[in-house]
């Protein structure tokens, strides 16, 4: 019962010399090391001493205990980011590494090392195989399931382990191998990555919900378990213990070792079998896996689901790749298997029909009613260039009720930027988009309708060439068709789902179809104008006063927030501000709409005046490189893919200048650098990125957004869309104006001076933003330093009053007149360029054929 421990521990050496390594060795007896009184760190101290040949006292030391290590190693092949690691609290537990630390395939393998004391040899054991049950480590491979074999090994328990007999110990931990991995298949959960969306992090989740539940379901597993999804064509994987599977969705091709499989039944897999879904042509885009027991990867935010936009969740944030092993069946599960009767099982087409509840934004204010009349009376085309951030659709434009967005952006589907639900029909200029499960929360741009929860199934199986069209029912219907869902979720049976009520003579709306605003109530001396649009059946967005900015607007949207939060309401998941709005995102089931809306007058009653808020802010330095390398690559894949004649291109700085009615760039430049930005809103383009504006307004530099968007954007490119600059939180779609690119925004793993634990943004609702200029080679050096703590940000702490604001305003009122009044005939001018050459029609005019043709096609 000698025991052997090693410890390591590294010295920075300064930035002129490497790291160095420096090892101690400690040999003991059990009758020297400690129960309680010594455990832990302790017990480390006391090993080092030992080691190090400093008298140690041991009068606390009983006369006998025994202590059991594990080494916890990754795969000497395996390179990654650790992504996760949850150490377990009944055993002491040493390690070097963090979520966050690189691992290379030079590195040590070594991760952490377990160490159980305890009164028996047998109970230490017993606490070392529970404590690796708790552990959990993400990003790489490990030896924890060859651990828990070997404790769990009667030779072992015995005291008789040799390397040689360890060598024959196979690993218990049931495995499901990717022998090939299918074009884009996902870790995910249900629902996914909740309480985030005020922060631009997604729920993720299914892209078909319906189906995912249901095979979870028909193989017994709880609600929260993790699968598998299937996008087109499929993996082949290997499973290395008995389990139960079952598939649904897409009914792709599937064999087991060869043999057909049918979809909603429980299928029984042996040890060593293999599992292979090929392509197919049928209808539907995407099909779920269940495994009993679920497939075990580590939480992140509350969810096992993958993000790989932002590279977190699931499996090391990314799609499968061959070789990759997923433990499963970790989970107890809560039922038996059983199978899903055919009446039951989802139709699929590739001609669809969307339920939809109108609003938040329908006619008469951004769309004309013909606009509405097409848009349900199109059979859409779902576009190649669609994924689970959303689904392009392929028809007629609108004729908009506008002219523009004044000081939202040029085109008159832009808006002041506001928060969205999944499934809103998002009208990107032109084109509307079908807001996916990793789609954005916040944006601006206007969403005439959204696809009712029942329905949320149906985004996750449209497939490019699908045709669709959208049929607009009441609150009540949708919350029918959901009951509907549920029963059939947690039963496994139950009736078919309740159809439409009889549709009216006008084949796209149903008699008395909810209308996208709710209520309005007029503004009084102390408050302002409030309107309530329905924004889907699980979404309800509040608005106030007229669609210009004031930060009034703002901070009477951050006391209704405020009063929310306060209350603690039940049935309430999230709640996300935009910059004259709020969303709140509920449970109908928990919190009816009428109940909420109730909830909603009493705050209007107890808010306090906005001129009396005063809000905790920080004045954060970020560096600036002025028209990066990177965003000037943006625009040259824009104009090579998307549309080489836009008027923004080929200089975005040019366009900018030229709407504002600026002399030169570098006037552009001066108005940057001397700007003082304050966040409004976190997540307009995900993972904590800011929509801020200049607090002076001559400071407010507007532009209008990319039409259509680009397809690709570099992570933390800093742009200008409309009166707001944005730093985008990661690579993706965008539409602001490039003026250069900072550091980064989110930090998924790593925690450091300006990241803490369960806060992986920088910034936070009204901080203030100033920039310094770098050079590109400069910002390069402070991205790779910055989120590895090795580089930090200047941040002062702060107060923001809007008195201050409005004191400001008044002072320098003739020079904010003057500067608008420039700004404004610039703006109509490059409106007036534009439809001249015949890029911006008034009325839309050569549109009005393709509505009149889908009008009389239906």
């Amino acid at each position: 019962l000698v025991g052997l421990v090693t410890f390591e521990f590294t010295a920075s050496g300064g930035a002129e010399r490497e790291p160095e390594i420096v090892r101690a060795h400690a040999r003991f007896e059990p009758s020297l090391l400690a129960t309680e009184a010594l455990y832990g760190t302790d017990l480390v101290l006391l090993a080092l001493k030992l080691a190090c040949g400093v008298p140690a006292s041991l009068e606390l030391l009983p006369s006998k205990a025994h202590a059991v290590v594990v080494c916890v190693e990754r795969d000497r092949s395996d390179a990654g980011v650790l992504s996760a690691l949850e150490l377990p609290e009944s055993v002491a537990a040493t390690t070097w590494t963090a979520p966050g630390t690189p691992l290379d395939a030079e590195y040590d393998p070594g991760l952490l090392a377990l160490t159980a004391l305890r009164e028996t040899r047998e109970l230490a054991l017993q606490a070392l195989g529970d404590a690796l049950g708790e552990l959990r480590i993400g990003g790489v491979r490990t030896n924890t399931g060859l651990l828990k074999a070997l404790l769990d090994d009667p030779v072992e328990r015995a005291g008789e382990l040799t390397p040689e007999y360890a060598k024959s110990v196979r690993e218990q931990t049931a495995l499901v191998e990717v022998v090939s991995a299918g074009p884009f298949t996902l870790v995910v959960d249900h629902p996914g990555r909740r309480g985030y969306w005020h922060v631009g992090i997604p729920p993720s989740g299914a892209a078909d919900p319906l189906a995912f539940q249901l095979v979870n379901r028909i193989v017994g597993n709880p609600g929260d378990a993790a699968g598998l999804e299937i996008t087109l064509a499929g993996p082949t994987l290997r499973f290395s213990a008995d389990t139960w599977i079952a598939l649904g969705g897409a009914a792709l091709p599937a064999l087991l070792d060869g043999e057909n499989l049918a979809y909603y039944r429980p299928i029984r897999v042996r040890a060593g079998q293999t599992l292979e879904i090929q392509s197919g042509d049928q209808a539907g885009c995407r099909t779920s896996l269940a495994v009993r027991g679920g497939i075990d990867v580590p939480l992140y935010l509350g969810s096992r689901t993958t993000f790989t936009l932002g590279n977190f969740g699931g499996h090391r944030g990314r799609i499968l790749r061959r070789g990759d092993r997923l433990a499963y069946g970790a989970q107890a599960p809560v039922a038996e298997p059983r199978p899903l009767p055919s009446a039951q099982i989802p139709a699929l087409a590739r001609a669809w029909e969307l339920c939809v509840l109108v609003g938040p934004h329908a006619a008469p204010d951004f769309f004309t009613p013909r606009d509405i009349e097409m848009l349900f009376a199109t059979s859409w085309e779902v576009h190649f260039q669609s994924s689970r951030t959303g689904i392009r659709l392929v028809g007629p434009k609108p004729e908009w009720a506008r002219a523009d967005g004044g000081e939202a952006g040029l085109h008159p589907s832009n808006i002041h930027d506001v928060p969205y639900a999944i499934g809103a029909i998002d009208f990107t200029g032109d084109m509307p988009i079908l807001l996916g499960p990793d789609g954005p929360s916040l944006g601006g741009f206007v969403c005439p309708a959204t696809v009712i929860a029942a329905d949320s199934w149906k985004l996750g199986q449209l497939r490019p060439g699908d045709r669709l069209r959208f049929l607009a029912v009441t609150e009540e219907h949708a919350l029918e068709l959901e009951h509907a869902q549920s029963e059939l979720i947690q039963k496994l049976d139950g009736p078919p789902a309740p159809l439409p009520a009889a549709r009216s003579r006008t084949p796209f709306l149903f008699p008395k179809a909810s209308p996208a605003i709710i209520e309005e109530q007029e503004d009084t001396p102390n408050a302002p104008k409030v309107v309530y649009r329905r924004s889907g059946d699980h979404n309800l967005l509040i608005e106030y006063g007229p669609p210009v900015l004031d930060l009034r607007l703002r901070f009477r949207v951050h006391a209704l927030m405020s009063w929310l939060e306060t209350q603690r309401v039940a049935g309430v998941i999230d709640l996300t501000p935009g910059i004259r709005s709020l969303q709140v995102h509920f449970d109908p089931s928990r919190l009816p709409s009428q109940r909420l809306l109730e909830l909603l007058h009493t705050a209007e009653r107890e808010l306090p005046p906005a001129d009396a808020i005063e809000v905790p802010s920080r004045v954060v330095h970020l560096p600036l490189s002025w028209d990066d390398p990177e965003t000037r690559r943006a625009i040259v894949k824009y104009m090579t893919s998307v549309r080489p004649d836009a008027p923004w291109c080929p200089s975005n700085l040019e366009f900018i200048r030229r709407i504002n009615g600026l002399d030169s760039i570098e006037d552009v430049k001066h108005v940057v650098f001397d700007a003082n930005y304050l966040v409004l809103g976190l997540g307009d383009v995900y993972l904590g990125a800011p929509v801020a504006t200049p607090v002076d307004p001559r400071h407010r530099l507007v532009t209008t957004k990319y039409n259509p968007a680009r397809t690709w954007t570099p992570e933390n490119a800093v742009g200008i869309g409309g009166a707001y600059l944005c730093v985008y939180g990661m690579e993706g779609p965008g539409g602001y104006q490039f003026v250069g690119r900072t550091v980064q925004m989110y930090n998924p793993f790593k925690q450091t001076r300006e990241f803490g634990p369960g806060t992986p943004w920088l910034l936070r609702f009204f901080d203030q933003i100033r920039f310094y200029p770098v050079s590109a080679g400069e910002l390069l050096e402070l991205r790779e330093a910055f989120p590895h703590g090795k580089a930090g940000l200047r941040i002062e702490p702060s107060v923001f009053k809007l008195r201050d604001v409005e004191r400001l305003l008044e002072e320098q009122r003739d020079g904010i007149e003057r500067f608008q009044r420039t700004q404004r005939a610039a703006f109509d001018a490059e409106r007036q360029r534009w439809i001249d050459s015949g890029q911006l029609s008034q009325r839309a005019t050569q549109d009005a054929s393709a509505i009149d043709a889908a009008l009389g096609a239906a």
